[in-house]
Formats: structure tokens, C-alpha cells, sequence
């Protein structure tokens, strides 16, 4: 018997439940960066300039390189699950989320046998500064060590967000944020620490973030609740997932190495740049918060009603979804540009690194609104099950379009500005190729019957 009642997604006011779901997905995703963030004021302001950019700089990069790939992946079980659960198809629920916490337990494992080992070889490659390299590969190795529990908690948090749940995941972490402030405290001012310090303090919250987010799943009373004995692979199952994920991972995953020779590029002009860069990283976050939690919200609405067969509610999602972003990103803009100074001196007093940091964000923050059109379309367009056009459409318009510039426009113009406009102009560039995709040929998939048998 079908247990699966109607919900507030394929029923109610599109806007209105959107809004209701993105807010505490918002939050969640600002307590994770606010961690992060917390860890940056801390080294930066107590430790120094060199250890916020080994935290903040190649680390980061690689970090988001292999969180990245496996993030992609996962939504790629996320949709599934959205799909079937709009669908009321309990038993391929059940199958879907016991599948999905497999890959996440097994992808864990690998993740950090390889990025103990790889950690040295790839600080090197990018051109870390000398003075940073030790510290940047003694984060990473030890960042590493709480893989399993990091990708545990991305994966279970994705399952309930699938289902329309975005309180519990915001719980989870407001939880491990506070616990990261208290340990970042203990561990770096008090027993002096430093980037050791940061990096246990960050392995810690993501194990308690993990445990939880298991003993959630582990104690509902609903169809997507998990069994620890029945965690397995399903094959058909797996097969699906990988179809939609592989593809979403690469995306990241090319996206980030994209980013490591924009890191490359930075690294080249010197540490207070470095800086910078990474203190406007952790003020940039909040677009991708915005945004990000908006595409998450997109993509489980058209999940959920493409798996109901609501076309109509598919389409005004996106419309509604549209509409929702660019507001965001137009406050966000006036407000990032107007309080740059004042939000980059939270991270440092150097004066050399505000004034990179200053070219930076006015070269960047004007520019947000170029991004809505990707993440919405991409977000649609992952929901109804598509992978593979968003994927090449990000790779040509992004990432290849990125690194030629860097390749050719850098040498011929080797100022700071150059490297940071590769990011507005990609930006312009795929969202034209996203919203002649969407709106001239991803519409034809609404004609046939979803594919989620």
C-alpha cells in the first residue's frame, strides 16, 4: 500500500512553498560556510596572512575539487529520489536512499585514501607560494581524514532535502557550527594550534554533522527512512544515479579545476593576493549560498512535479525561480559592493591585502545577476533527469572559455583585473547557451512521459 501522502511541493503554492523551503536551506548552507568563515577570521587575524592563505587558497581549491565531484554525484540520487517520491513509488524510495548511502559511505573512503596520499603533489602543482606550502598540505591531510563523515552528511542531508525536508539538515548544522566556533577557539587561541588547530576543529563538526544526519535517517517514520543492514548497491538504481550524477560531478568537478588555474594564476602575484583572494572567497560564499540553495530548491520542485507528471507546475517553478534569484542577486550586489571594504577588513588589517581585495570585488560584484540563468536552467534541467547537454554547455561556456582566457589574456595583460574578469565574461557567455537550450529544446522533454521506471 502507498504510504506516500500529497505534499506541500506538488500542491501548494509554487512561490510561496519555495520560499518556505529555500529559507532554511539558505541558513543551512550559511552555518556550513559559517564555520569555514570563522576559520579564516581566526587564522587570519590571530595566526597570520600565510596561514589564511593556506586555508583559504590551494587547499580550499582541492577540497572543493574532490567535495565538489562527489556533490554532483549525489545529486544525481537526489533527483532519483525527488522523482520517485512525487511519483508516491514507495519501494524505489526505499531502494533509492539505501543506494544512495552506499555511494556516499564508499566514495567517503575513497576520497580520503587518495587525498591523504595526493595532498603534497597537488598543493605543489598549483603554484602554492613556498611559505604556504607546508601548512596548506598539513590542513588538507588532516581536512581528509573526516571524508566519511563529510560525505555522509552531504548525502543524507540531500535525501531529506529530496523529500522536501530542509529543517532537520538546518538543525544538523547549526549544531556543528557552534561546536566549531567553541573548538576553533580552544584548539587556535588557547592551545596555539594554528592551521593544525582550524583543521581538527572543521574533521570534528563534520563527524557530529554525519552522525546525526544518520541517526535522522535512521529514526523516521516514513518511506525513505534507512535500515543500516539494507545499505547496498541497487543496480538499477546505480545505474540511474550515475547517469545523472557522473555527469553533474565532472561539471564540478571541471568547474573547480577551472578554478585551481584561476588559483594558479593568483598564487603568481604573491601572498597578499593570495589573501585576498581568500578572504573575498569567504565573502563571495554568500552568491553561492543564494543561489546554490535556490538551485537546490528548483531542482527538487521540478523533481518531484516532472515525477508527478504537473508539467505546469514545472514550468512556473522555473519562472517563480527566476524571478526569486534575481532579486536576491541584485540586493546582494548593491549591498557587497556598497560594505566591501568593511566586510574584507573582518578577515585582515594589511593594507597590501585590502587593496587586492578592493580591484577584486568591484571587479566581480556588479556582475551577479549573469549567473541566475545557469543555476536556474541547470537546476531545472537536472530535475527533469537531464545531464548530459548541462554538463557540456557548463565545460564550453565556463570552464574551456576560462582557461583560454587565462592562457592567452594573462600574458598579454598581466594585471590582477585580468584574471578576476574571466569570471563575469564566462558567466555572460553560458547563460546565453543555458537559456537558448532551455527554452528551445529542453521544453520537448515535457511532451513525453518521465522516464523514472
Amino acid at each position: 500500500m502507498n504510504k506516500i501522502k500529497d505534499n506541500a511541493i506538488t500542491e501548494g503554492v509554487i512561490w510561496k512553498e519555495m520560499l518556505r523551503y529555500f529559507f532554511p536551506l539558505l541558513f543551512g548552507t550559511f552555518f556550513q560556510q559559517l564555520y569555514n568563515t570563522v576559520d579564516a577570521i581566526i587564522v587570519g587575524r590571530f595566526v597570520g596572512s600565510g596561514a589564511l592563505a593556506a586555508v583559504g587558497g590551494s587547499a580550499a581549491m582541492i577540497v572543493n575539487l574532490f567535495v565538489g565531484f562527489f556533490t554532483g554525484l549525489a545529486s544525481g540520487a537526489t533527483v532519483i529520489i525527488a522523482q520517485y517520491y512525487g511519483a508516491k513509488r514507495e519501494d524505489d524510495v526505499k531502494k533509492a536512499v539505501h543506494n544512495a548511502v552506499a555511494v556516499a559511505l564508499v566514495g567517503g573512503t575513497i576520497f580520503m585514501v587518495l587525498g591523504i596520499i595526493f595532498a603534497p603533489w597537488g598543493i605543489k602543482i598549483l603554484n602554492t607560494p613556498s611559505d604556504t606550502v607546508e601548512m596548506s598540505v598539513l590542513y588538507l591531510r588532516i581536512y581528509f581524514v573526516g571524508m566519511i563523515p563529510n560525505l555522509m552528511y552531504n548525502m543524507g542531508a540531500g535525501i531529506l532535502r529530496a523529500v522536501g525536508d530542509s529543517r532537520r539538515p538546518l538543525f544538523v548544522l547549526i549544531l556543528a557550527t557552534f561546536c566549531n566556533i567553541i573548538l576553533d577557539v580552544v584548539l587556535v587561541l588557547g592551545l596555539g594550534l594554528g592551521v593544525e588547530g582550524v583543521a581538527i576543529a572543521t574533521i570534528i563538526c563534520q563527524t557530529i554533522s554525519g552522525l546525526f544526519i544518520f541517526y535522522i535517517l535512521t529514526h523516521l517514520d516514513a518511506a525513505y527512512k534507512l535500515i543500516p543492514s539494507r545499505i547496498s548497491f541497487d543496480k538499477g538504481i546505480l545505474v540511474k544515479t550515475l547517469h545523472i550524477g557522473l555527469p553533474a560531478g565532472f561539471q564540478s568537478m571541471m568547474y573547480t579545476l577551472s578554478n585551481l588555474i584561476i588559483q594558479a594564476a593568483i598564487n603568481s602575484f604573491g601572498k597578499e593576493a593570495v589573501s585576498a583572494w581568500a578572504a573575498y572567497g569567504k565573502i563571495d560564499v554568500l552568491l553561492w549560498m543564494i543561489t546554490g540553495s535556490l538551485g537546490i530548491s528548483v531542482t527538487t520542485f521540478v523533481g518531484q512535479n516532472y515525477g508527478a507528471g504537473k508539467y505546469d507546475r514545472v514550468h512556473q517553478t522555473v519562472r517563480d525561480g527566476f524571478v526569486i534569484t534575481s532579486l536576491f542577486c541584485v540586493a546582494l550586489s548593491v549591498l557587497m559592493y556598497t560594505f566591501r571594504m568593511p566586510l574584507l577588513s573582518l578577515f585582515t588589517t594589511d593594507e597590501g591585502v585590502l587593496a587586492f581585495g578592493d580591484v577584486m570585488m568591484c571587479a566581480m560584484v556588479p556582475y551577479y545577476i549573469l549567473y541566475v540563468s545557469i543555476e536556474m536552467c541547470s537546476g531545472a534541467l537536472r530535475g527533469m533527469g537531464e545531464a548530459i547537454i548541462p554538463t557540456l554547455l557548463t565545460l564550453t561556456g565556463v570552464c574551456l572559455l576560462r582557461v583560454v582566457w587565462i592562457f592567452y589574456a594573462l600574458p598579454i595583460r598581466n594585471q590582477i583585473t585580468t584574471v578576476v574578469y574571466s569570471y563575469p565574461i564566462t558567466w555572460a557567455v553560458t547563460s546565453v547557451l543555458f537559456l537558448v537550450y532551455y527554452f528551445f529544446a529542453s521544453r520537448k522533454k515535457l511532451k513525453r512521459a518521465p522516464k523514472i521506471s
